[in-house]
């Protein structure tokens, strides 16, 4: 019953989680497009009155007449309209969510035995807990110092800009060597996805606050309260879709098992900016493919490096390959199914023995030779990655993940 508990839960922070951050993503994409689809304004009056641009517009049947002040208009509405809830929603779900799942069983979801770093490999699961939240927690002081001291007035967004797409590169590369695969991927995705809940929190809206304080007491609000915003608002919507895709990736083990799996994540982030930028451009009114064909460059180099022939290899972790047998000495298929039975049939069944799940992970049930044989391919792959069995909390032996590279698709 509590594995059945915590998967309901699972759900629905998860439903939460994808609600908000659609509502989040949308909002904020639709004030860039906004923005970068302003025109200068045709009345004479609006510019006199401070309208730096306007968007007319035709949806859902209506027409939308909308307009920017440059720094802000001679007086406010009362019900003026404020974003920030969506995206403190979609954080504190998301971190409720990594809560649930990793850090209630960072021994199988955080550590990874297999990890080239020793010290890494020997983390306990309270200490792997306290270094996911540091490493949350460096990322965003790192970021943020980063953002006020190369471009503290908004002058030098371009050194900026490389400087944080290193610190992601670095961010990748520790991410893939401290914890285990899967949980790095989502680690990564959660430095960017506090980075940009904090730009909301620690900065956006406070200038922006500060804005409409000013204005209520007849003071010039400070413009550089609102280039610093518009710069962490661009940062946002570069990190959305890096973003969202390292949020899915634990549904494809193909990626945060790959020997290179931080060079995965960088092509991906890079990926994901570029093809942001194609449409950032064409809301702007510059049709520039150029930006989207980089862009599928990057994925398409993602591909070859996770491909099979690229990354896939029959000789599991800690074997010599000069011991391969990919032809000789094939596994009996017996001694296939002894070793699924002892190392992973306690959770891939239709009524899973242990106590961690209540049905079987993504749905594969290797409690029987014709579903063994069905799922040949996906268990050769997750073994031999050193992905399977999570954490490796069977006691999986190099011998036996040698024994399942050698099962051969003839039944031998």
């Amino acid at each position: 019953m509590q594995a059945f508990l915590i998967e309901f839960g699972n759900m629905l922070l998860r439903w939460l989680h994808v609600i908000a951050a659609i509502a989040w993503i949308g909002e904020s994409f639709y004030f860039v497009m906004l923005d970068n689809g302003l025109k200068k304004p045709a009345s004479a009056e609006d510019a006199r009155n401070g309208v730096a641009g306007e968007m007319w517009a035709v949806h859902g049947g209506g027409f939308y007449h909308n307009q920017k002040y440059a720094s802000a208009p001679a007086k406010l509405p009362d019900d003026l309209h404020w974003s920030y809830l969506k995206a403190y929603t979609t954080w504190l779900s998301g971190f409720a969510l990594f809560a649930l799942l990793y850090l209630t069983r960072p021994e199988i979801y955080l550590v990874d035995p297999q990890s080239d770093w020793a010290w890494a490999a020997a983390m306990t699961g309270w200490q792997a807990n306290i270094a996911a939240l540091v490493f949350l927690a460096l990322g965003w002081l790192i970021y943020n110092e980063l953002c006020k001291r190369i471009s503290p007035t908004m002058q030098r967004d371009g050194v900026l800009g490389v400087a944080v797409a290193l610190m992601m590169v670095a961010v990748a590369y520790l991410a893939t060597h401290i914890f285990a695969g899967r949980a790095a991927f989502v680690l990564v995705g959660a430095v960017m996805a506090t980075a940009m809940t904090a730009n909301v929190y620690f900065w956006i809206i406070p200038g922006q606050r500060r804005m409409v304080a000013a204005m209520m007491h007849g003071q010039t609000p400070d413009p550089l309260d609102g280039k610093r915003g518009k710069q962490r608002s661009v940062h946002n919507t570069y990190f959305t879709l890096p973003v969202v895709l390292l949020m899915l990736s634990n549904h494809y083990a193909f990626l945060y098992t790959d020997p290179y799996a931080w060079v995965v994540i960088v092509l991906f982030i890079v990926a994901g900016a570029l093809i942001r930028q194609f449409f950032v451009s064409m809301h702007a009114g510059h049709i520039r493919p150029m930006f989207a064909i980089a862009g599928g460059l990057f994925i398409i180099a993602a591909f070859v490096l996770t491909a099979p022939l690229a990354s896939l290899s029959s000789t599991p972790p800690g074997t010599d390959p000069a011991t391969r047998t990919d032809t000789a000495d094939a596994t009996p298929f017996a001694r296939v199914h002894d070793i699924i039975a002892q190392r992973c049939s306690e959770c891939h069944a239709e009524n899973p023995s242990s106590e961690s799940f209540s049905a079987a992970p993504a749905g594969i049930m290797l409690d029987s030779d014709a579903r063994i044989r069905a799922h040949r391919a996906q268990i050769k792959q997750a073994v031999a990655s050193g992905y399977m069995p999570l954490g490796n909390i069977t006691g999986i032996t190099d011998e036996e993940r040698q024994a399942i590279a050698n099962w051969r698709a003839d039944g031998s």
